[in-house]
């Protein structure tokens, strides 16, 4: 993995627990020669993974909407800054420009990232390791809700393992390292779905 796509949250908690997971969320990564791809702001968790993957010489590329941007929430400190149109533009970029997505901490907008990495994983649209960091517990009710859905038979067995979760970084990098793909719905017959 050269690059993962980082989802978080661009406020900052209360807890500075989140905060400095974040930073050695960044540090980490450069300090194994992984780029990280965000969402482009200076505030908050995403403001504090730029800055440790910047801070330990990492390459750090931001995407940010054009709406954000002008609104002065842009980090110019990043590596590369792109500047797109919109929010899709945005997701879209993340897709390209990673070979895996992580999910840390944050809140809609890191929800509506990370189920779209999971749809487009189920989908074939791309077929990177989904990777969520349950610190803290932060994730236990998504990851219940998840299997809940399984459970119903909303999500089909083979796409069960999609989200790799794990509550420390260095076992989920090495989930996501190992990651094998799914099989895609794009490549299944209709009495398969």
């Amino acid at each position: 993995m050269k690059r993962l796509a980082v989802y978080c949250g661009s406020a900052t908690p209360a807890d500075p627990r989140y905060v400095e997971l974040a930073r050695d969320v960044g540090r980490t990564l450069a300090e194994r020669g992984i780029g990280v791809v965000y969402g482009g702001g200076r505030l908050g968790l995403m403001g504090a993974v730029a800055s440790g993957a910047l801070q330990a010489g990492g390459e750090v590329i931001g995407v940010i909407p054009q709406a954000l941007a002008g609104a002065e929430v842009a980090n110019t400190d990043c590596t590369e800054l792109r500047v797109v149109d919109g929010m899709h533009s945005r997701k879209l970029a993340f897709t390209e420009l990673s070979d895996g997505f992580l999910t840390i901490p944050g809140g809609v907008g890191t929800m509506d990232e990370l189920w779209e990495a999971v749809s487009w994983a189920q989908l074939g649209y791309h077929a990177k390791p989904v990777g969520v960091l349950n610190a803290f517990g932060f994730y236990d009710h998504l990851l219940a809700f998840n299997r809940h859905m399984a459970e119903v038979g909303f999500v089909r067995p083979m796409h069960q393992g999609i989200i790799l979760a794990e509550p420390e970084l260095d076992l989920l990098l090495q989930r996501m390292a190992a990651h094998e793909p799914v099989q895609a719905i794009f490549s299944m017959k209709a009495s398969e779905l």
